[in-house]
């Protein structure tokens, strides 16, 4: 469980939420609109660095919600959620401090981070500048740890506090200190060993955490909330066996994910819920919990699920859009005609109703991985169930509670339910705004910013608008261009000048 990796603490009451580092980002727990990517822009892959590109500026966040009933915010960690100008940072967007990475992985002792051949830059920051006094080679998950201990040790526990710790750990590359792997000597295969000495190490950071709560006063307090944004990764050590597919796919083994809250104030301890919960909902329902303000007027995709984990209550959820991704690589025997008339299959979506999942279009690596514990083979030898996608296949329909693992299709056996499914996306994508993925821009390069990752982009408008003082210059050198001109065409006349 503690393989989960961004985490929040937040005090008056303290909530302390964690998450994978993988892709969509903390987007959802930070922020939500309508139904998560499809109105934000955001529902094709991820952020680049080069891009142009973060989440948008005109919906408020969960730490600026938090603010506004008197809470203290900081993050530590990965932001990963877009920098091109200076107010999509995190300072910008509601947190008091920040410490921590802007982009989605890095050197996890240099903090160097290179995306392309000569596109290189370091990539740790204070607040909004470079923090060049902290390049000394320490090991991010321990670094971070340190900070929050320190921001724990200065905050007045009377006093509320969110603090989000977005660990680095456990994203490629495969880095952890010697020490950690010593209890894995017996995994042959080395990127599942690597990985194992990077969860025990995020282990004993997600411990040390608690412990500071604990010694500070925040504990009893508190609610610590664990979540994830997606599944492993296997060709980088994760696993997701049982289930169908990896990271980045609409499979189960790419969008399921596990989770749990630790907490004094709940009401049933040790209990499991099993009922369907989102990463949107942590939205309202630690805005719920802050006694904050939900402006009614906002029609939020989350559910305040709060009294459903601590009280064993049903969910207020009975669907999840898990995404509609319209500029993916289209399915090439979907259609229209195999949507019946309702939805173009080739497009790449995934939506849950109740029981039911349906995928359209590509949706992604397919196959069934085990654990490549006892493998050093390459994924090319793996042991895993390969699957060919049917010949015109586009369409795949699945009884999740009965079939959490993929298995078997039912979309022939039920049109019916394909049909009430392909409607309820048809509703969703309704209301999607088009999705923003710009282009590279070649002003993100760190050469051209000191080393260093950063905000570059500046408006056109403001780029071209010159100072008064240009204005006037300009403007005198024009008059001053005209008189010579004048004068050329008239060499005989010298306007009030006399010759000697």
């Amino acid at each position: 469980m503690i393989q989960l990796s961004h985490s929040y603490v937040t005090t008056g009451k303290t909530i302390t939420l964690t998450t994978w580092t993988f892709v969509r980002k903390v987007m959802s727990l930070l922020f939500n609109t309508l139904s998560g990517l499809i109105h934000t822009g955001l529902q094709h892959s991820i952020i680049r660095p080069t891009q142009p590109n973060c989440l948008p500026l005109d919906n408020a966040t969960l730490p600026q919600k938090l603010k506004e009933v008197g809470y203290s915010t900081h993050m530590v960690g990965k932001w990963h959620l877009g920098f091109y100008r200076k107010e999509c940072m995190p300072t910008k967007r509601g947190f008091d401090t920040f410490f921590g990475s802007l982009l989605g992985s890095g050197d996890y002792y240099t903090h160097y981070k290179c995306d392309s051949p000569g596109m290189c830059g370091y990539d740790l920051y204070e607040n909004d500048n470079a923090a060049w006094d902290y390049d000394n080679g320490i090991y991010s998950t321990q670094m971070y740890t340190q900070r929050v201990q320190q921001i724990l040790a200065s905050h007045d526990p009377r006093k509320p506090i969110f603090l989000y710790i977005a660990y680095q750990a456990v994203h490629s590359p495969l880095q952890a200190p010697g020490r950690y792997f010593e209890h894995y000597r017996s995994i042959v295969n080395i990127n599942r060993r690597r990985y194992a000495a990077m969860l025990s190490c995020l282990d004993e950071a997600i411990n040390n955490v608690t412990l500071a709560l604990k010694t500070y006063g925040f504990y009893n307090n508190s609610i610590i909330i664990y979540s994830s944004d997606n599944g492993g990764q296997p060709t980088a050590g994760g696993s997701n066996w049982p289930l169908r597919g990896s990271k980045g796919t609409y499979w189960e083994g790419g969008i399921r994910a596990v989770g749990f809250v630790h907490s004094p104030l709940l009401k049933n301890k040790g209990s499991v819920c099993k009922e369907l919960v989102h990463i949107t909902d942590w939205y309202p329902t630690l805005i719920s919990l802050a006694e904050g303000q939900i402006d009614e007027s906002i029609q939020l995709d989350g559910y305040d699920v709060w009294e459903t984990i601590s009280e064993g209550l049903r969910s207020p959820r009975v669907d999840i859009l898990h995404n509609i991704d319209p500029i993916y690589t289209k399915a090439k025997n979907g259609s229209w005609a195999a949507g019946y008339g309702i939805w173009n299959t080739a497009i790449q979506s995934a939506i849950r109703v109740q029981h039911w999942k349906l995928l359209t279009g590509n949706p992604g690596y397919s196959d069934w991985v085990p654990p490549q514990s006892f493998s050093n083979l390459g994924p090319n030898r793996w042991h895993n169930e390969r699957i060919t996608l049917s010949t015109g296949k586009s369409v795949w329909l699945f009884n999740i509670t009965a079939d959490p693992y993929e298995r078997v299709d039912l979309s022939s056996r039920y049109p019916g339910i394909v049909k009430q499914l392909l409607r309820r996306l048809s509703q969703f994508n309704k209301t999607a705004v088009p999705v923003r993925y710009p282009p590279k821009d070649p002003r993100s390069n760190p050469r051209l910013n000191g080393g260093v990752w950063g905000p570059w982009y500046k408006e056109e408008s403001k780029q071209q608008k010159p100072s008064k003082k240009k204005a006037e210059r300009k403007q005198r050198k024009s008059k001053a261009k005209k008189k010579q001109q004048k004068e050329r065409s008239f060499p005989n006349c010298h306007s009030g000048i006399s010759r000697g």
